[in-house]
């Protein structure tokens, strides 16, 4: 993808009601969005491209030096979103969770839905266990890998 592409794309979003465009080729994932609050999220391993913001906008920060942190290993298992898209805790807004923290889950028991797309994509549990975290908020965006929750083997 060139610069000029990625002008459009952000001209686009710009002047237009839809807030979030993303488009990948290839390896290239370029994904533009508006008034929104920052997110934070799990490193991505594919190439990004960002597009620059107005020389008005630019702020610079202080840049911190990233020390490396040896990871603990968990107790628990970590049940990971297998795509990118919103996470919904039930079928319906009215209707109760599919799990709550404390209950007890087997595998192939629905954990949540994963809406991408306007495809309804549930969630199964690959473990045995007890729901110990529920690691996101209904409602949010989740990218692929992302932890949603934690269960006690």
């Amino acid at each position: 993808m060139d610069l000029n592409y990625i002008k459009k794309l952000v001209k686009l979003v710009e002047d237009s009601n839809i807030s979030e465009i993303e488009v990948e080729q290839n390896e290239l994932r370029i994904k533009v969005t508006k008034n929104s609050q920052p997110v934070f999220s799990a490193p991505q391993y594919t190439h990004a491209v960002a597009a620059p913001a107005p020389a008005a906008a630019q702020i610079s920060a202080p840049k911190a030096e990233a020390l490396p942190v040896a990871a603990a290993p968990s107790k628990y298992h970590e049940v990971k979103s297998p795509i990118v898209g919103t996470y919904y805790k039930s079928p319906k807004p009215d209707a109760d969770a599919y799990v709550k923290v404390g209950d007890r889950v087997t595998i192939g028991q629905t954990l949540c839905i994963i809406e991408a797309m306007k495809l309804m994509n549930e969630i199964e549990s690959d473990v045995t266990g007890t729901v110990m975290e529920i690691l996101i908020d209904n409602g949010r965006a989740v990218e692929y890998g992302q932890p949603l929750f934690r269960i006690q083997e």
